[in-house]
This record gives C-alpha cells, sequence and structure tokens, in this order.
C-alpha cells in the first residue's frame, strides 16, 4: 500500500480521521460515543496506516479529538473477550507495530490518556501534552493487567518504582508529574496542543531521513548488539548521497563565513586607514 492508497481507505475509516503530507501522516482517534475507546474498529484501522507506513516511511502524529487522547480499551469489547482473545494479543499487536514504524511516532495527549490509550501513547518516540492531561493504567481494578506494553514499556520510561505504583496502584499522572519524570517532554494548552506536535515534526524532518530511520532502529536494539550494529549502520550512512551532500553543504557555509568575516575584518582595516589623525 502505497500512501494515495492509505488517503483513499481513510476516507471509510470510523474512527480515525487521517491527514497525509509529504512528510508526515496524522492520524486522529475520532469516536466521541465512547471517549475515542480503542476498539477493534480502531484496530483495524490503525493497522491499515502502519502498513502504508512501512512501506513509505513518514512521521506519524496520533491525537484524539472530543477533548480526550483515548480513554482506554473498549470496555463492552473487553467484558467479551475470553482466554484466545487475549492470546491474540490484538492491542499489543498493533501498538508493537507503531511503536516499530521506521520513522518516529509523535503522540500529542489531550485529556484523559487510560489504559490501552495510556499504552498507546507509550509506544510513541515522543509525548506531548495538556495541561489537564491524566495518564494511567487502571486495569488492575478491572480485573486484567495492562498487557498492551505498560508492564514492560512503562518502566523503561518513567524506572520501576513509579511504573508499580502506577500498574499496582492505580496511581494516575497529572501534567507537571509526568512532565517531571519525563513521560511527556511538553506541555501545551489544547488550541495549540496539534501546532505543537507539528513543529517537533517539523524539526525532525529537517533532518536526514534514513539516518533517523537507522538512528531510531539501532536506538532500541538489545545492549549486546552494541557497538557492532552502530558500526555496521555507520557504514550504511557513510556511503549515502544525502550524507556526501549535506557534509559538502557544511563545509561550504563554514567557508562562506570565514570569507565574510575576512572581508569584513579587511574592510574594517581599511576604513581604518583611511580615517585623518588629528
Amino acid at each position: 500500500m502505497n500512501l494515495q492508497d492509505l488517503r483513499t481507505q481513510a476516507e471509510s475509516f470510523e474512527r480515525l480521521r487521517v491527514t497525509v503530507a509529504d512528510d508526515r501522516v496524522t492520524a486522529i482517534l475520532d469516536h466521541a460515543p465512547t471517549r475515542n475507546a480503542i476498539d477493534q474498529r480502531m484496530v483495524d484501522e490503525f493497522h491499515v496506516v502502519c502498513g502504508a507506513l512501512e512501506r513509505a516511511p513518514r512521521i506519524l502524529i496520533i491525537t484524539g479529538a472530543n477533548g480526550i487522547f483515548a480513554s482506554g480499551a473498549d470496555i463492552a469489547q473487553l467484558r467479551e473477550r475470553r482466554r484466545d482473545d487475549a492470546l491474540a494479543g490484538i492491542n499489543s499487536t498493533v501498538f508493537d507495530r507503531i511503536a516499530r514504524l521506521p520513522m518516529p511516532v509523535i503522540a500529542a495527549i489531550e485529556g484523559y490518556a487510560l489504559g490501552g490509550g495510556a499504552e498507546l501513547a507509550y509506544a510513541a518516540d515522543f509525548r506531548l501534552a495538556t495541561p489537564n492531561v491524566k495518564l494511567g493504567n487502571p486495569e488492575t481494578a478491572l480485573g486484567i493487567m495492562a498487557a498492551a506494553g505498560a508492564t514492560w514499556r512503562l518502566r523503561e520510561l518513567v524506572g520501576e518504582p513509579l511504573a508499580k505504583e502506577m500498574l499496582l496502584a492505580g496511581r494516575q499522572l497529572d501534567a507537571e508529574a509526568a512532565l517531571a519524570c519525563h513521560l511527556i517532554t511538553e506541555v501545551h494548552e489544547a488550541d495549540a496542543l496539534l501546532d505543537a506536535a507539528h513543529a517537533l515534526a517539523d524539526r525532525i524532518a529537517k533532518q536526514d531521513a534514513l539516518a533517523v530511520r537507522l538512528t531510531k532502529s539501532v536506538f532500541h536494539m538489545p545492549r549486546e548488539a552494541h557497538p557492532l550494529v552502530d558500526t555496521l549502520a555507520q557504514g550504511m550512512l557513510f556511503e549515502s548521497d544525502e550524507k556526501f551532500a549535506r557534509m559538502q553543504g557544511f563545509l561550504d557555509r563554514a567557508a562562506a563565513k570565514r570569507a565574510a568575516r575576512a572581508e569584513a575584518a579587511t574592510t574594517s582595516t581599511t576604513t581604518n586607514e583611511q580615517e585623518p589623525t588629528a
């Protein structure tokens, strides 16, 4: 599937509103009746988005409509799921696919991101939020566990003590607490949140796309893969046309600055020599 196919298929989506640009895709969770709950339909639509971005890598921005990111998984559907459904890893599979996308993923979180909604946010590379954000995993209060990534992603993101407090004691983080533990990196008012996400995407887009893709991939490799994987990835980048073009551009700009400074110094000296003395 290419990006044009994604545009076409997204027209029939019922849970996501998808916008495709040259260097990014924006997916907005939008199902007011369930407060953007992550149900099977939304999971299926995210798989379509992932399929397109795996073939045509772009930055992905995920956000929510209706004043909320995602209230969690659809409890009505969860109530009816049994062992085989759990073993299928419905949510964990799509969240892992989102996390493994070649280019960075940005979650712009307004209001509640609970349960599966929080786990979706944890799968992103960057998390920005509004002052009224609430992040947490109340699954144990419903007789289940957070099985779509929180038990290990949250520990990596905030550390074991806080992760346990959230997973075992139901603690929810507000914007101040989430910022303090770096679970989110920026706080913006709701009307500026998406613009902030796009500003971050702009900064990413200024980098070399292949260098970003390889850096993200290498970053998530296990420790035993380093430094070999770093060396191999760097070897690929050293042969890329973009590397030569960007480095030559850097050298040309530096040379131009030196020439400008030298010309300015010469002009200043000449002017001083021409000034009459008292």
